[in-house]
């Protein structure tokens, strides 16, 4: 009888056993797709050790070499995703270059950086002065006096970015409005793009349709303002937490070519905007030839092409 009762325990034992282990993985298995879509999406340079930690230490919007770069760029935000190639690309037929450094933060926010001199991220404070700022026309107007010389490369519409499949059914501006439409917003605060989609709002809908998404709809939390669009625009889409995002068309392809399901819908032009993407380099650039090289660099063809590649015009 005794066999009997240790046998029963034993199996019951080992019946915990497996069922904790597999809710363990379960778990695992759940934290790992909680990531799944998490930046950084560039290619990481190489290194002797990378230590990226989803959600926690990733770090997306540098890039590059931060030790005594030869080059500083603060790219905006959204072109992002045309670094890896640009880079590689100015490299090989510039090698003197070898450390380049650069920040894709939203375009007020190195705006700010600029003027004041420093950003901190985290634990992380970065004093660098940049070579090259690249912004919309406005805002580079806006700064001016920063700037001994300014050169358009590229420019960029808006569309909306769904999840694949279009479950919310988005077709139009006007669809935005719907009550139980969650939306993805960049905050006009400090992204550009957001008084140019108000701008497109304005044109679907009049100040009805702005007073509906950038008010009421914020005041009951089904328009989400973001910090940094081009990553947390994407990232609610995929995760779920947004039936559709204003971005500009770029950040659609780019999603689509590293295989995430998204799709894009298309603003007719009436109520499109374009952007006018401007180059600038900074009066007191730290590396004068570097910041020069760069600039031919980007009206180069090869630029032009990776540009394009991307989803921006550039003629």
């Amino acid at each position: 009888m005794k066999v009997g009762l240790s046998l029963n325990h034993s199996i019951m034992r080992n019946f915990l056993l497996l069922g904790l282990t597999i809710a363990l993985l379960g778990v695992q298995e759940i934290k790992a797709q909680e990531h799944r879509f998490d930046p950084p999406w560039n290619t990481p340079p190489e290194s002797a050790l990378n230590f990226t930690v989803p959600g926690i230490d990733n770090i997306p919007d540098l890039y590059g070499d931060i030790e005594n770069p030869q080059l500083t760029v603060f790219f905006a935000g959204n072109q992002f995703m045309v670094v890896d190639d640009l880079l590689a690309s100015f490299k090989q037929e510039y090698p003197q270059y070898e450390r380049i450094f650069v920040e894709t933060l939203p375009p007020g926010i190195l705006a700010k950086q600029i003027k004041g001199g420093s950003i901190t991220i985290g634990n992380l404070r970065i004093t660098h002065k940049p070579d090259i700022y690249t912004a919309s026309k406005r805002a580079i107007n806006e700064m001016a006096d920063y700037f001994s010389h300014t050169q358009v490369y590229c420019y960029n519409n808006i569309c909306l970015m769904v999840p694949k499949g279009n479950p919310a059914n988005i077709s139009t501006l006007n669809d935005l409005g719907n009550d139980k439409v969650r939306i993805s917003m960049p905050n006009p605060q400090w992204e550009g793009i957001g008084e140019q989609i108000k701008a497109s709002y304005r044109k679907a809908g009049g100040e009805q349709l702005v007073k509906k998404i950038m008010e009421d709809k914020v005041n009951d939390g089904s328009t989400y303002l973001t910090k940094i669009h081009h990553r947390e625009s994407p990232m609610r889409v995929l995760y779920g937490q947004a039936d559709a995002a204003p971005v500009w068309a770029s950040e659609v392809v780019y999603q689509k070519l590293i295989g995430h399901p998204v799709e894009g819908i298309t603003i007719p032009d009436a109520q499109n905007t374009t952007a006018t993407y401007v180059a600038a380099k900074l009066k007191n650039a730290p590396h004068t030839q570097a910041a020069d090289d760069f600039l031919k660099f980007m009206d180069s063809p090869t630029a032009k092409r990776i540009y394009k590649k991307y989803g921006f015009t550039v003629d």
